[in-house]
């Protein structure tokens, strides 16, 4: 969309009291250049996780059972969808705050990211994924070893270990037709 009709629409929408109006120019353009994907902390983490030999897709559309999700990083072979969610937008515990302006607008936005979130958590277990949800102040460190926790394979058998005691790389999906 050209950034005249998107001005056109965003004044309209302003007008009718659905969106706030921005405070200045300059907070407009910061709320713009917010991303919904490829923020620095997911960048981050894919190439940590792709340095250390994962291959994933990125933002990859899965449609489940009536609902629609995006993950930021998926492992499909091991159904493991990774999330990594911005302290203001998704309400963080620790960093979130309630906005002091425009809350008419805000309070019920993020409350409605929230519940996606608590939405799409609940269908991916249904449909049998593994959900890891980083915070974006999480250390890079951290958030790899909760997703390459979520990733090691689950020894069904004795026969899995080797002679020396370490677990073959075997995953328990490679072994279900």
């Amino acid at each position: 969309m050209p950034d005249s009709m998107r001005d056109q629409a965003r004044r309209q929408a302003h007008a009718k009291g659905l969106y706030p109006a921005p405070l200045s120019e300059g907070r407009s353009r910061n709320m713009r250049a917010n991303r919904r994907a490829d923020t620095k902390p997911e960048v981050a983490l894919r190439r940590a996780l792709h340095q250390r030999g994962y291959r994933y897709r990125k933002d990859l559309r899965l449609d489940l059972e009536g609902t629609r999700v995006r993950p930021d990083i998926v492992f499909t072979k091991k159904k493991v969808a990774v999330f990594v969610d911005g302290c203001f937008w998704h309400v963080c515990p620790d960093h979130g705050r309630e906005p002091v302006v425009n809350e008419w607008y805000w309070t019920p936005k993020l409350r409605r990211n929230v519940e996606r979130d608590r939405a799409a958590d609940t269908a991916l277990h249904a449909a049998g994924w593994c959900v890891v949800r980083v915070w974006e102040h999480e250390t890079l460190t951290d958030a790899l070893a909760a997703v390459v926790a979520a990733l090691k394979p689950v020894s069904e058998h004795v026969s899995d270990v080797n002679a020396s005691g370490r677990q073959n790389h075997i995953d328990r999906a490679d072994k279900i037709p």
